[in-house]
């Protein structure tokens, strides 16, 4: 068992669990989401703080990170699933224009996450990650309860965060 230790300065692993993993997940929001991509068969990877998290180490959030696939049509359905669990574009864009502009979005604008929020429940917020690609990325799947969090493996968070 390894924790990731993740500092503006330096990012480790340290043999060992800090904490267990509850065996029992309430339904919270990140089941919610969890549940809705994987209905929509949308391959994912929760990153940041929750997969950290999920990992064992303790780091305390409230948006959740995601890694998908990146093509137009995955994009698409990600966009879909999250404004059926109520959440809107921060932005006023598309994932039609999101996919078309990409680059000029990550370069022109350093913008690498789209965000999508929950107007009635700011603490219900989602950052699509779109500079990186689940394609080239590893999972592991946790299973809390009668579903699963696809979550991205330690050595590709660290590969993130460098």
């Amino acid at each position: 068992m390894y924790c990731l230790v993740i500092r503006l300065s330096e990012v480790r692993v340290i043999k060992g669990p800090l904490f267990p993993i509850p065996d029992v997940v309430e339904s919270m929001f990140i089941e919610r989401v969890c549940r809705k991509l994987s209905e929509c068969n949308v391959p994912y990877a929760i990153v940041g703080g929750h997969a950290v998290a999920l990992h064992r180490a303790v780091r305390g959030t409230i948006d959740i990170d995601l890694v998908i696939v990146w093509t137009a049509e995955i994009l698409k359905t990600t966009e879909l699933a999250l404004k059926e669990l109520g959440l809107v574009s921060s932005l006023p864009i598309t994932a039609e224009e999101r996919f078309a502009n990409r680059e000029s979005y990550i370069t022109n604008r350093n913008l690498i996450a789209w965000n999508f929020h929950n107007p009635e429940s700011l603490n219900e917020q989602v950052n699509l990650i779109i500079n990186d690609d689940l394609d080239q990325r590893n999972r592991k799947l946790i299973r809390p309860g009668d579903y699963s969090i696809s979550i991205l493996a330690i050595a590709d968070l660290i590969a993130m965060k460098r």
